[in-house]
């Protein structure tokens, strides 16, 4: 409706925008792409070479809501750690937590470090907590790209997220927790299952909703796991627990990496290419995630004003400064109710720009609104391939992620996309995950507790 509304962008503006407008004919197409992806990562032999790895997490069971206990759950993913004790009965959840730093030259010391510096945390919380008379089952949510060779071994395959520990990739990072603990001597601790964030957002979501079959994250970064047969999963190598199914961890962060995705790539899109920390990497990513919409709005923004389309002609040092155009800019322009530019007037002024005019509010919100659209249809666009090749009648999406938590259209455009690009029959709705790191993390465990290997 918004985008509907902006239409009253200028002509010239609305014509530059088109090459980020795409149509549901190309979002087909893009499917069609993306499911070969998923067929050969799910291969034996063609996995090597896939660039969506479809990685197996080994777990297999999603809860019941029968599940209870006390467990412990680890997350990292970023320069904050997690320490959390949850506790869990039928219809009760119960969760404390704490967070601890990481600082920058564990983030970028030893491997050892970095893992005697989460054991000395989980110390100190289980203190705190007295649980130190206890061996809890534990949950380690370690968002990082992992090979999982059982649902406790995970091997790390590459850092991200400005981690470069030494010594960990190509190690289980399990297994190293485990050292650590073991160093100290006074922690016991039973790990019961590793996983990353968007597994536990599925988790997370089952517990409350039986039909969750997806979990997918859009946030600082972009991925999505689901329920896959596992004989369709032909790298499964582990005892079949009855389900007869596995979910799976995509990746899909690194469709395109191949050129797949270059017929809708733009001239933005390389320049944040060029400009990041891993050029030629995870271009699905950086059409979609946090970390990079705000910047493909400013070089929107940058261009145009350039060009004497917006401002005058007359830009700032600010606007034509990278990074300065953060994503939640994108979520606070198109908040503003209609006719009312309160937000976009208060970002352009702390951008330096004083001189713009109400058709710039509108044509700064068009371009703002062609950024999220195309960003929202081409989730949408994977999350319906998925949801037909699994086949299912009823299906949950459980999704975390800051983009998806504070855009104010981004819900109604996914399913309103998804509707239009599923196959006949299947219905689908999204839920909001509700800490899918930590309350996920606990609950693989829980469910890996009752279903002993």
């Amino acid at each position: 409706m918004g985008f509907r509304r902006c239409c009253q962008a200028t002509q010239a503006v609305r014509e530059r925008c088109k090459e980020l407008i795409l149509s549901d004919d190309t979002l087909r197409e893009l499917q069609r792409r993306f499911l070969e992806n998923i067929q050969r990562g799910l291969g034996k032999d063609t996995n090597a070479s896939a660039l969506v790895k479809c990685f197996i997490t080994y777990v297999q069971d999603l809860p019941t809501g029968e599940e209870s206990g006390k467990f412990l759950a680890l997350d990292l993913g970023g320069t904050n750690f997690r320490v959390l004790l949850i506790e869990i009965s039928k219809d009760h959840f119960e969760m404390r937590s704490k967070i601890f730093a990481i600082p920058q030259h564990i983030m970028l010391g030893s491997g050892e470090r970095l893992f005697d510096h989460i054991a000395d945390c989980l110390y100190k919380f289980s203190k705190e907590e007295n649980l130190l008379g206890e061996t809890l089952p534990l949950g380690f949510t370690f968002s990082f790209p992992l090979i999982q060779k059982s649902l406790t071994t995970g091997i790390l395959k590459c850092w991200t997220k400005g981690f470069n520990c030494s010594g960990v990739v190509g190690q289980d990072v399990v297994q190293l927790l485990l050292d650590a603990i073991e160093r100290r001597g006074d922690l016991k601790i039973s790990v019961m299952a590793i996983l990353n964030d968007s597994t536990g957002t599925l988790m997370s979501c089952a517990w409350l909703n039986r039909n969750c079959r997806i979990g997918l994250i859009v946030g600082t970064g972009s991925n999505a796991c689901y329920i896959e047969k596992q004989k369709n999963a032909e790298l499964f190598d582990g005892e079949d627990l009855g389900s007869g199914n596995v979910l799976i961890n995509t990746e899909w962060g690194a469709f395109g990496d191949d050129g797949a995705l270059d017929f809708i790539r733009t001239s933005y899109d390389e320049e944040i290419d060029k400009n990041s920390v891993n050029p030629g990497k995870q271009k699905h990513e950086k059409m979609i995630s946090g970390m990079y919409m705000g910047e493909l709005a400013r070089l929107v923004l940058e261009r145009f004003t350039k060009e004497g389309l917006l401002f005058g002609g007359k830009g700032s040092d600010a606007l034509f400064t990278r990074e300065s155009f953060y994503t939640k800019y994108v979520s606070e322009i198109e908040s503003d109710r209609p006719g009312s530019y309160t937000n976009c007037t208060e970002i352009l002024e702390e951008l330096g720009i004083k001189q713009a005019t109400e058709q710039d509010y509108i044509n700064v919100r068009f371009i703002c609104e062609c950024v999220s659209r195309r960003a929202a249809h081409l989730v949408s666009a994977a999350v319906a391939a998925l949801l037909n090749k699994m086949g299912e009648k009823k299906v949950t999406i459980g999704i975390d992620g800051s983009v998806y938590r504070y855009h104010p259209h981004f819900h109604n455009l996914m399913m309103e996309k998804i509707s239009h690009l599923v196959d006949p029959g299947i219905v689908f709705d999204l839920m909001l995950s509700e800490d899918g790191s930590g309350r996920g993390a606990a609950l693989v465990a829980a469910v890996a507790c009752a279903h002993p290997r």
